[in-house]
């Protein structure tokens, strides 16, 4: 029997997300974003929250739509500004939200990490630069090296494309990104999919995320027979 809970509404799969949490959201740019479930995560109203995400919000939509709410604290990204950052420029300037900014390598296997159940490990990226400050350097083989520790979510909000009813995913091209370290360094991972179908009708060959990193399902279909 499937451990992996199926939601046809958005709203009932982000209904617990406390105020507080760290919250891991797919997606570089707007590709693989999971828009339906930050804008569920927008109407439960969740607050002081930490958001890690390549980005920090572009337009108006998705996750620039959560910062413009006033429910985050803080964001943990590697790129803050594009030209389409408007909304998080506004309230970075005005003192409104926090910014740590971690080369895009080091977000990605910090996350890898906290998955894997690594405690820490050393990484050239950002030696020498006021990224590194304050945190421990070490020479290895000749090399220097910073100190960098896993990013853990309580909760991580993913999109992909097909799910299955065991929870495995596969992803469209460049959607795939971030959402499979996502999945493994989550509490509670939730993934909107464009379907599910049944256990077995995925190609265990295509299987990226493995059904045992994923807690719910919103299946955007239903919502999709709704609107039409």
């Amino acid at each position: 029997m499937s451990r992996v809970e199926i939601f046809e509404k958005a709203d009932q799969a982000v209904a617990d997300v406390a105020d507080g949490s760290t919250v891991l959201i797919g997606g570089f740019g707007m590709a693989g974003m999971p828009v339906t479930l930050i804008d569920a995560l927008i109407r439960q109203g969740a607050t002081d929250l930490t958001v890690v995400n390549n980005n920090a919000g572009n337009g108006d939509t998705g996750l620039a739509a959560l910062l413009a709410a006033g429910q985050v604290r803080k964001v943990i990204c590697s790129f803050p500004r594009q030209t389409d950052s408007w909304v998080f420029d506004g309230l970075y300037r005005a003192g409104k939200i926090e910014l740590e900014v971690v080369p895009q390598g080091n977000l990605a296997e910090r996350m890898r990490a906290a998955g894997a159940g690594i405690g820490a490990f050393f990484c050239p990226t950002g030696v020498g630069t006021p990224l590194a400050e304050g945190k421990e350097v070490r020479e290895i083989d000749g090399r220097t090296y910073v100190l960098e520790y896993p990013i853990k979510g309580d909760v991580a909000l993913i999109g992909a494309y097909v799910g299955d009813r065991m929870g495995n995913l596969t992803y469209r091209k460049t959607a795939r990104n971030f959402g499979p370290v996502m999945a493994t360094a989550a509490r509670t991972t939730i993934a909107e999919v464009r379907r599910v179908v049944e256990t077995g009708e995925i190609d265990p060959e295509t299987v990226i995320t493995p059904g045992i990193y994923v807690d719910r399902i919103v299946d955007l279909s239903a919502r999709n027979e709704e609107s039409a």
